[in-house]
């Protein structure tokens, strides 16, 4: 089934959300411009309830179906969207360019935000299933693991989710394509920060020194070694240490130096040996070098896994929006989502839109493509009305 008519016509009602949200970009939780802005609207269309406040920010809109769902059937499932924006600053001269110095939708989260209010809107007008059709707007996307805050506030005992989806954008998908897989689909993000103490002196005299930048250096070549030599190589992780500080002439061995990266993988088991060798590899080090290292290492988000059965749902309904040639397989990305925590708590599955050939994410010169909200908003209808059949 193609893109749904009414959709067509609510477009540009559509786009002009998207591009007032991206006129005014907001971090993390401190969304409380954009929530409200998603919270009066959702009043407008007549959601039979509208929550705010959850996970600090976050927003919930609940729409009651024609009748009720029947014994033995799904009752009620959460779409999400992303509010927030990043810490970057806007370079596409747009005429909805970010007002906010140093604040972008480099995301595409304000596109994810309209195309869930289009849907509810939607939802909202024909009511045509059984159930409740849960959309679910959610801050700290970026780094702030918004998802697991809502999911401490309750969200899905007290309304009663049952299933969980998810949407982003993908740049070089083309417009009108989904790319979905079951299984991880992205993957966890653990933090290493490293600070290396040795003993500080002149340059010309290293034998009464212990040099910092060596250690420093055998330890990010190190480290490098348990992808390549520990990590069977059917298997993905990456460690990428991506901060090196240290001193601040050109003839001093300085006192200090901190490091810090990014560890990604894709499975639980990958991730406990790369956290145990990274341990040790630093444990190593610090015997090797004389130096005292200290090392923090943060677990961040959970792989992404998308689940069997909601996960061939979602490719049905990607299939009936786009046409069979139009959705695809997409390999594992090893960038990070908080969704995963969403998947975590309930069964569902996360996909892309195809956001065409534009700049990547997290790019000063990204931009949402507003020719992708007809195929993301009919996604999410759809998904609604074939879950809760009536």
């Amino acid at each position: 089934m193609p893109i749904l008519n009414r959709v067509a016509d609510l477009q540009p009602d559509i786009q002009a959300w998207r591009r007032d949200i991206h006129a005014h970009p907001e971090l993390l939780y401190d969304v409380h411009r954009t929530a409200a802005f998603v919270a009066d609207r959702l009043r407008e269309f007549g959601c039979d309830e509208v929550a705010t406040g959850l996970g600090k920010t976050g927003v919930v809109g609940v729409i009651k179906g024609k009748k009720p769902a029947g014994a033995g059937d799904i009752k009620v499932i959460g779409l999400r969207a992303d509010m927030d924006a990043l810490p970057i600053e806007e370079a596409t001269d747009l005429p909805y360019a970010s007002r906010t110095p140093g604040k972008m939708h480099a995301c595409g989260h304000d596109g994810h935000t309209a195309m869930l209010l289009g849907a509810a809107r939607y939802l909202a007008e024909t009511r045509n299933f059984a159930g409740d059709a849960v959309v679910i707007f959610q801050p700290a996307e970026e780094g702030g693991a918004g998802a697991a805050a809502m999911i401490r506030d309750g969200l899905m005992d007290r309304f009663g989710i049952e299933q969980v989806y998810g949407m982003h954008n993908g740049p070089g998908i083309p417009v009108g394509s989904f790319a979905i897989r079951p299984g991880p689909i992205m993957a966890a993000t653990d933090a290493i920060d490293i600070r290396i103490e040795g003993h500080g002196g002149h340059a010309a005299r290293p034998h009464k020194c212990i040099d910092t930048v060596m250690a420093g250096a055998q330890l990010v070549m190190a480290l490098q070694q348990i992808v390549s030599r520990n990590v069977d190589p059917l298997e993905s992780a990456v460690i990428s240490m991506c901060e090196f500080h240290a001193g601040n002439a050109r003839n001093v061995i300085p006192q200090t130096a901190e490091l810090r990266g990014t560890v990604r993988t894709l499975t639980p088991e990958v991730r406990e040996l790369v956290e145990k060798r990274v341990r040790e590899v630093v444990a190593g080090v610090a015997q090797v070098t004389g130096t005292r290292i200290d090392l923090v290492y943060e677990r961040g988000y959970p792989v992404t896994v998308n689940h069997a059965a909601q996960t061939d749902l979602a490719i049905r309904i990607a299939k009936d929006v786009a046409g069979e040639a139009n959705v695809h397989e997409t390999a594992p990305l090893m960038g990070a989502e908080d969704f995963s925590y969403m998947l975590e708590a309930r069964p569902g599955a996360f996909i892309f839109c195809g956001n065409g050939d534009s700049a990547g994410l997290h790019h000063p010169a990204y931009n949402f493509n507003d020719e992708a909200i007809v195929y993301g908003t009919s996604y999410w209808i759809k998904l609604v009305e074939n879950t809760l059949a009536e």
